[in-house]
């Protein structure tokens, strides 16, 4: 937790203290909420590296016994297991560092491939998902596969990355892309101090249909909301109010709930309202994953929030 609200300056020392947060990869966090969601029927095959280290074991039971299918995350001996340093202000507000050196900077396109025959097998019923944290050739070649075989492609991209991944032509193989605001003002060189948040998220949209006429798009802007287009219609969400602890993993589990409406066949402005529900239940925890979160949680949440929400995720969430 630093001390002071200001933001942290590029030459500023500024004092601060350790919180007992734990903090967790995109992928792991996406893709917890999606099995703990959907369930033990619907299965979650995470592919990346770790490093044969306390931190790597650790992960590796975590994940074991949320129920993922383990076989394509590979323990490399000699290699530090991805390290995240996360800071907050006061408000709840706040970014990571992340090391650019770890186990998950050796995923390349040949390891991609190993898991070809299983994204083979999942075919059109499939969602293949590509976040930071792994080199971008790396991911362009899962998505490639994806769309091989005819799976849902799913995205997203760091602000400092996503100008090279559009570079690379890896917008014609995805079907989603998740991003925050700041993303998106790269993606279009724009200024988020100088322009509103709906005239970045409309020439996003113009500059990825030259690209994808097909791309569906969710990006999130925290207490402004989100917007998402279905390559038809513009729909804005409004954020729920929700008491924060941290927003650190809010936008994870805001694209994890979009994914789990699309997994279940709910239309992608209904999903909207479902990713809304995670991504606000998710910053009540100091963690980057909320450990409590489940169907019964949200549900709760749910009648609290005052807000209304369609029979379609009323009824996911009964079930």
């Amino acid at each position: 937790m630093l001390n002071g609200e200001h933001t942290l300056g590029r030459e500023e020392s500024r004092s601060g203290r350790f919180q007992e947060s734990r903090d967790y990869c995109k992928q792991h966090i996406i893709l917890h909420y999606i099995k703990v969601l959907l369930g033990p029927t619907f299965s979650v095959l995470p592919v990346g590296k770790i490093g044969n280290d306390d931190l790597g074991n650790s992960l590796f039971k975590e994940m074991s016994e949320t129920g993922f299918n383990m076989s394509h995350i590979e323990k490399v001996e000699g290699v530090s297991t991805l390290f995240s340093f996360c800071f907050h202000y006061p408000d709840g507000t706040g970014g990571n560092l992340t090391t650019d050196d770890s186990a998950s900077a050796r995923v390349d396109i040949a390891y991609i491939d190993k898991a070809a025959e299983a994204i083979r097998n999942l075919g059109p019923k499939g969602i293949v998902m590509a976040a930071p944290e792994v080199p971008l050739e790396a991911r362009q070649r899962l998505l490639e596969l994806g769309r091989k075989y005819q799976s849902f492609c799913a995205a997203s991209f760091t602000s400092e990355e996503i100008l090279p991944a559009t570079n690379l032509g890896m917008m014609a193989n995805v079907d989603l892309l998740a991003i925050n605001l700041d993303e998106a003002a790269a993606l279009v060189s724009e200024s988020r101090t100088q322009t509103n948040g709906e005239g970045i998220v409309m020439k996003v949209v113009q500059k990825l249909q030259s690209f994808n006429e097909n791309i569906q798009v969710s990006i999130t802007a925290g207490v402004e909301g989100s917007w998402c287009w279905d390559t038809e219609q513009l729909f804005h969400c409004s954020a729920i109010d929700a008491k924060v602890n941290s927003t650190a993993g809010a936008g994870d589990a805001f694209f994890s709930g979009l994914l789990c409406g699309i997994a279940t066949g709910i239309p992608l402005h209904e999903s909207q309202q479902l990713a809304t529900l995670v991504g606000g239940l998710s910053v009540t925890s100091p963690h980057t994953i909320h450990p409590d979160l489940d169907r019964q949680l949200l549900r709760k949440f749910l009648q609290q929030s005052q807000v209304n929400f369609s029979k379609e995720i009323i009824n996911m969430l009964n079930d």
